[in-house]
């Protein structure tokens, strides 16, 4: 890709060049008559880690992480249907989303011993998919994600970038303006959002639009996370979160390392909000990799 930068290239890191510069292979495969898209990087036969985004995020999002992993594992990342560059449904649920993500991994060639990396509404998926596919997957780390205590406040959910998909934007660089992150923070790494935005939008006959399905959201079934999702898995889990987590307080990850059988390492990233991978890539990368270790 071109590299951009309004106040100089030097102004961002080589590492992350380095990393989003890396090629990867994309795939598809069908699951319930849609394609589920998902990239890989990482030689074959390596330890197979699988990567699931957020609400209304994509697999791009993984770009400047996948990367840094592909030393010591085998990488997918994959669109949930409705977001990314895979299709959209008239109508989701999480068992379907359950299947797609055991259609990706074994269609990428991944044994039972898959390590499962979910972040927010990804890691609902994955706990999801963990307690129907319990033989499948090896082990699953939540990326600030979990379920909240019965008394703790609920905060009111909304799109990852604002606009919405029901607005077109009359350019590329008037969409990528008007990026957002939700719920919102901000985010000291520019750089990063402005990559994000830019492989977020795709060309509609008016202009350029986001790339998910507005109606997601109004449509989901079976998305609401249950005590019992998390008490019945059987699997090594751990946990990251962001020290300055809106939507995943200790409290939270206190009450869901409560419900999940065993031990359950968690590692909290100073300075880091709901997007931890955003705020301290380098950091989350060495929390996960030592997560990882420690549960396998």
């Amino acid at each position: 890709m071109a590299r951009w930068d309004r106040g100089g290239e030097d102004e961002i890191p080589g590492w992350f060049w380095t990393a989003v510069e890396t090629e990867a292979e994309e795939h598809t495969v069908e699951v319930e008559e849609c394609d589920v898209f998902y990239r890989t990087w990482g030689e074959a036969g390596k330890a197979p880690m699988l990567l699931i985004h957020g609400m209304n995020a994509h697999s791009r999002w993984w770009d400047f992480i996948a990367p840094q992993l592909a030393g010591e594992y085998r990488i997918a990342a994959m669109d949930l249907t409705g977001m990314g560059d895979s299709d959209y449904r008239y109508a989701y649920d999480a068992e379907t989303y359950a299947a797609e993500i055991v259609a990706v991994c074994d269609d990428a060639g991944f044994g039972n011993d898959v390590v499962i990396v979910a972040h927010s509404f990804g890691g609902v998926m994955a706990t999801k998919a963990a307690n129907l596919f319990p033989e499948r997957f090896g082990a699953l780390v939540l990326v600030d994600s979990g379920i909240r205590p019965p008394d703790e406040p609920v905060p009111a959910e909304g799109p990852v970038m604002g606009g919405g998909r029901a607005k077109v934007y009359p350019s590329r660089e008037v969409a990528a303006e008007r990026f957002r992150l939700f719920p919102p923070q901000p985010c000291a790494n520019r750089y990063i959002l402005t990559y994000i935005a830019r492989h977020s939008l795709m060309r509609v006959d008016v202009g350029w639009a986001w790339k998910f399905d507005e109606e997601l959201p109004l449509t989901l079934k079976g998305g609401e996370r249950q005590p019992e999702d998390y008490s019945g898995l059987t699997l090594p889990v751990g946990i990251i979160y962001g020290e300055l987590s809106e939507s995943c307080k200790k409290t939270t990850v206190d009450y869901t390392v409560g419900l999940i059988p065993g031990d359950v390492p968690v590692i909290e990233v100073a300075d880091a909000q709901h997007h931890v991978f955003l705020d301290q890539p380098l950091e989350f990368v060495e929390a996960l990799l030592a997560t990882v270790r420690r549960l396998l």
